[in-house]
Parts: C-alpha cells; structure tokens; sequence
C-alpha cells in the first residue's frame, strides 16, 4: 500500500487516483517537449497512460515537429462515455498553432474495446484530408481501450 503525505509526519493511504496522477507526472517528466517518438507501440504507451483514468471519451493529439519529437500533447475534445464531437477546425488551428509538421491523434475507448469504431475511421479521414491542406502528416490515430488500437497498422492510414 502507498501513502501520502497530508502533513509533516502524517500519512494517509493512497487512493488509485492519486497514483496514477503522480505516476502520469512521473513520465510526463520523461516524455517532455524534444522527445522523439519512434513507433506506434511508444506513442501508444504514452498515450495510454495519460487516457486510463477517463471515465468519459477524450480525444488529444501530440503535436510533433519534422523530427518527430514531441512541442505538446493536448487535450482537444471531451464527451461522453461512449463519444466526443471532434471538429477538424479546430485541430488545424492547434496544429498551426504548434507549428507541428506531423501529428498523432488519440482518444479513449472508457468500453475498454480498443476497436476503431466506422466514427472513428471517419473522424480520421476528415482530420487527415484537412491537415493535407496545410502540409501536416498523421502519423496515426490510437485507440486506447484495455490495448491501442493503432488505424496506421490495421491499414487505415
């Protein structure tokens, strides 16, 4: 069992919530801006831990440089547990924002099935085609239920 510190020399138990916020700070620190993400299977553990704890569909995307290394992951969307209105606008106004060369998009399955759903295919090739016109690459787009669920590698991308 883990405690935490309430006071100088008091301790009470930890709850899951508050570990896997301190364990999301903990990697956070080592997948900072500059961090080159190489493969799917990388970009999904980071993405998986950051989505976990969600009880409710959360869509973000890392916004990379020409390097592949990471200027920002941000929160874009939230919605309910089964879905998040994801408007393609406003993820190319980040990314310009950004000035990111590439993205990775993501978002959360709360179901645990880690499956892109026919949305989800749509919702990609929206983003895709509108980032095409601003010269910015998806990379992929990560399902994360209890596995990711990468569209690149199941040949939507």
């Amino acid at each position: 069992m883990l405690f935490i510190q309430i006071l100088p020399g008091q301790y009470q138990p930890a709850h899951n919530d508050d570990v896997i916020a301190e364990a999301t700070h903990i990697y956070n620190q080592y997948l900072d801006r500059g961090t080159s993400l190489s493969s799917p299977i990388e970009a999904g553990k980071y993405i998986k831990l950051k989505l976990i704890a969600y009880e409710y569909e959360v869509f973000m995307v890392l916004f990379l440089d020409n390097q592949h290394r990471i200027i920002s992951c941000d929160e874009l969307f939230r919605g309910t547990i089964n879905a998040a209105n994801v408007y393609p606008r406003e993820v190319v106004k980040a990314a310009l924002l950004h000035n990111a060369a590439a993205v990775i998009l993501a978002h959360n399955h709360p179901s645990g099935i880690s499956e892109a759903s026919q949305a989800d295919i749509s919702i990609t090739e929206k983003l895709k085609s509108a980032l095409d016109l601003v010269d910015i690459t998806v990379l992929d787009h990560l399902v994360c239920g209890s596995d990711v669920y990468s569209l690149k590698e199941h040949g939507y991308l």
